[in-house]
Order: C-alpha cells, then structure tokens, then sequence
C-alpha cells in the first residue's frame, strides 16, 4: 500500500509529464497553423497577377445593375479554369451565379464567399488624380465592387488549392451578386434558398481604411412613384391639364414636413427621375426614386407605408393617379463578433498598406480635391481599432446575415478620407492603390477560412451567437416582396 507522500508524489510526476506534453503540444499546434496560413498566403500571392488583371478587365467594363454579363462571365470564366462547378442565371437573374469546389456532403463545412462587381452611373474616370472621366456619362467603379468580386474570386481559388493540397474536407462557395447598388440582388438569391446549407458566409468591402470591427447597417427600402396626369396647352388651356409634376411637386412638399416628425437616425433621400418634356406642356406623367433607411427593418417599413401615404394625398390634392413600385429592400447586417475577431486577427497578421513615392504622389494630389478628409495619408498602414460600429449606408449583404453567420472588413483600396460613390474612388481603385487593397483583402478572406476549417469550434461559437442574436422567433420575410428581379432598372 502506498502512503499518503507517496500518492503525493506519484500525482506530481504525472502533472508533470501532463504539462511537459501540454507544452509539447501547444508550441506543435502553433507551427502547424502557422505553417498552414503560410501556405494559405503564398497561394493566395500566387492568384495576385491574375487576379489584378481580372480586376482591370470589370473595372473598364463598368457595368451597371443586372446588366453586367461582361463581368460576371470574366467571373466565372476565372473560377471555372480552377476547377469549380458554376450554376449561372440563378434566382431568375441572368448575371447571378454559384460557383462550386468540393463536396457539400463532405464532412467538412461549407463557407460561401460573396462577390460583386455592378458600377455606378455617370461616374466614369480615368485612373488618374484629377477628374478625368473616361468616358463622360458613363458608369464607374466608384464603390470597388470590380476589386471586391476579384479578390473574393482569388480566395476562393487560393482555398480550392489548400484544400485539395492538405486534403482537408470542405466546401467552398462564391456567390456572384449582382446589382448590389439599388438593386438588392442578393435578397433574390436570400430569397431563393440559395444560402441553405451554408455555416459561415465572408465578404469584404473596398474602402479608405482597415476595418474588421463589428458594425451593422441601416434597412433600406426604396421605391419609384410615377404620378399621371392630363397633358394640355399650359398657356391656353391650363384648366384642361392636371400636372403629374404638381403630384411629384405635392408629395415631396409633404414628406420633408415629415421629417420633423422621425426618429433622428432615419434617412429619406430623393431624386426626381422625370419632370415633363416641355415647360408649354402641362405634364401628363413624372417620376421621383426615394430611399428610406433606419437601423430597424420594422421602423423603415413604418416609415415608407408612410411616404406611399403622402404620394396618395398627392395624388388626390393634384388629381393625378399615382403608381408605386417597390424598387429594393436590405435588411441591416447582423454583425457577429465571434467572426469579427477572427478577422481582426488574421487583418493584424496581414497588415496594413505601404504606398511607394508614386503612390504618395497620386494620393496627394487626391487629397487636394476632397473635403475635409479627416484620415491623415499614412492611416493606411494601421488597422482600425476594434469596436462596435454603425453605418448609415444600406447593403444587401443584411439579408443573407440574417440567414447564415456572416463577416465582412474593409480594406484601404482608395486614398484615406475619399468617400465612397465618388470620382476619386473610380481613380485609386484603377491603379495600384486600388490593387494593394485588392491583394490584402485576399489574403484575409483565405486565412479566414482556413481558420474556420482548421477549427470547427469557432463555427459553433459562431452559430451560437447568430442565434442569440437573431432570436427564437425570427422569420424571414424580405423586405422587397414577392417582387421579380428588376432587370431593366439600370436602362
């Protein structure tokens, strides 16, 4: 029989042997990750040649909203020579596509990856740091999305190569949405069932600066008002005429008066796309586009039923008719923070851009022509602290976050202090500060999901979380109807 000193002893020894293998263990599991996102990089360097080249080719595409078949065949042109299978045309939308590597039915996760790549109207420019437009009147890549379908195109890539390499089990993803600007494409594909099956989504934004906080958004829904009415003479006979424009006129009168009466984070913003033909003609038919946003999905629906309401009483007062069209609708992105770590720690890894003497020149000059910029040049380099934020900008990467746990971050692909939807962002996300960004939002992307490959922990922790976040009873609805895609919006 042993006595008391020697169990004593005996336990010592064996919590000693259990923490000289604990400290074996640690330093060996560290290598190895280490190892692994050394590979991930190098493969992701590797697709940097092509995957700038495939950024330049959208970027002089300059494609706009459910118009850009040029884009999204460079897309899956791209994936499919690495190997994916693409399901084009998804969702009843001709430039939307799944693109496929590996086995759903694996026993490894499945992690999508978004990509876009619609511009914006009437902002074409050159890749140069004065307005310059290439083409004046045309689209322009003023919010990066060529750079963002790219590099998340090059991830995918860079994965499908890790994967088969390692032999790990997984499934990657790449969501081609197209026309996130106005035309919530990805609230189709939400829609559709598309993100079932899914465990983690990624995604990434061009920007002025380094971010992987967590933040959310604002809901958006927005809507065209045609008003109708009776053309006549406006100078003889202005009795026989009743003005759609006067409704247009009427309706815009009444909800700036309601703004005074709105929770202070609301957002309502219009343009009126069509005013008469003639001042002589008393217009028979006028159209203006509005947008409402809030951080709560339910207080923008309040909001809008209430501009349709002001529209209506146009209508009446103007004796005109009037036709309401839901244009889009985005739910705000629920943020997860579990990821968002995740994130900011492989953005820490990665760090922040360095510009060459050329770059600092051109940045420079962009500079000049912004007002008050506030990020000094050289924020570039850091990566911004990590905290809780909220934007007032709407994006329809919001519905797939209420669906599936989902991350984004930015990466600085234009000069600090540009905003976005400007000139000055078509020029820097045309040259290489645009590709630097392109390149670094790359390697994160592919880290990431090594990282959730590599540790299925941080999956469930992020399931958890989704679902706390987004409660019991959540169900989706979309905030657009049962509407039809709107193809032609952009026409």
């Amino acid at each position: 029989m042993k006595t008391g000193g020697e169990r004593i002893v005996k336990n010592r020894v064996r919590i000693c042997w259990a923490l000289v293998a604990l400290t074996l263990w640690v330093p060996t599991a560290r290598l190895e990750a280490a190892s692994q996102k050394a590979g991930i990089d190098e493969l992701a360097r590797q697709q940097g040649p092509a995957s700038v080249q495939l950024a330049q080719q959208i970027w002089e595409y300059a494609e706009l909203g459910y118009l850009e078949e040029q884009s999204s065949r460079a897309l899956q042109r791209y994936l499919q020579s690495a190997g994916f299978d693409v399901e084009s045309g998804v969702a009843d939308i001709p430039t939307a596509f799944v693109a496929t590597f590996g086995d759903a039915g694996d026993a490894g996760p499945t992690i999508g990856i978004l990509a876009e790549f619609d511009a914006l109207p009437g902002l074409s420019q050159d890749a140069v740091p004065v307005r310059a437009p290439r083409e004046e009147g045309h689209p322009g890549h003023a919010c990066g999305h060529h750079l963002f379908g790219a590099a998340s195109a090059s991830a995918a890539i860079a994965l499908s190569k890790w994967i088969r390499d390692n032999h790990r089990a997984a499934t990657i993803k790449v969501f081609g949405t197209p026309a996130e600007e106005g035309g919530s494409g990805k609230v189709y594909l939400a829609r559709a069932g598309l993100f079932e099956g899914v465990d983690v989504v990624l995604h990434w934004h061009p920007g002025s600066a380094n971010s992987a906080s967590p933040s959310t958004t604002t809901a958006n829904k927005s809507g065209r008002f045609t008003f109708k009415g009776r053309a006549a003479h406006a100078a003889s006979a202005p009795d026989k005429g009743r003005s759609a424009l006067d409704g247009v006129e009427a309706m815009n009168f009444m909800v700036n008066l309601m703004r005074e009466h709105v929770p202070q984070t609301s957002r309502i913003h219009y343009v009126i796309t069509q005013g008469g033909q003639a001042p002589n003609i008393v217009p028979e038919r006028a159209q203006v586009y509005y947008y409402v946003r809030h951080p709560k999905a339910s207080q923008v629906v309040e909001l809008f039923d209430r501009v349709v309401s002001a529209a209506q009483a146009a209508a009446l007062g103007t004796e005109t008719e009037v036709d309401v069209e839901v244009m889009h609708g985005n739910y705000p992105v629920l943020p997860n923070k579990t990821l968002a770590r995740l994130v900011y720690d492989n953005m820490i890894e990665v760090g922040g851009i360095k510009y060459d003497e050329q770059e600092k020149r051109f940045a420079q000059t962009i500079r000049e022509t912004l007002i008050k910029p506030g990020q000094g040049l050289g924020s570039q380099e850091n990566i911004a602290a990590f905290q809780f934020r909220q934007t007032m900008g709407s994006t329809d990467v919001g519905d797939v976050s209420w669906l599936v746990p989902t991350v984004g971050f930015s990466t600085a692909t234009w000069v600090p202090g540009t905003p976005a939807h400007s000139w000055q962002a078509v020029a820097a996300g045309g040259m290489s500060i645009g590709h630097k960004g392109l390149r670094m939002a790359t390697r994160i992307l592919a880290r990431t999901a090594v990282d959730l490959i590599l540790d299925p922990g941080l999956i469930v922790n992020a399931q958890r979380e989704f679902e706390r976040a987004r409660g019991a009873d959540f169900r989706y609805a979309a905030l657009l109807g049962d509407r039809q895609p709107p193809l032609d919006y952009r026409k």
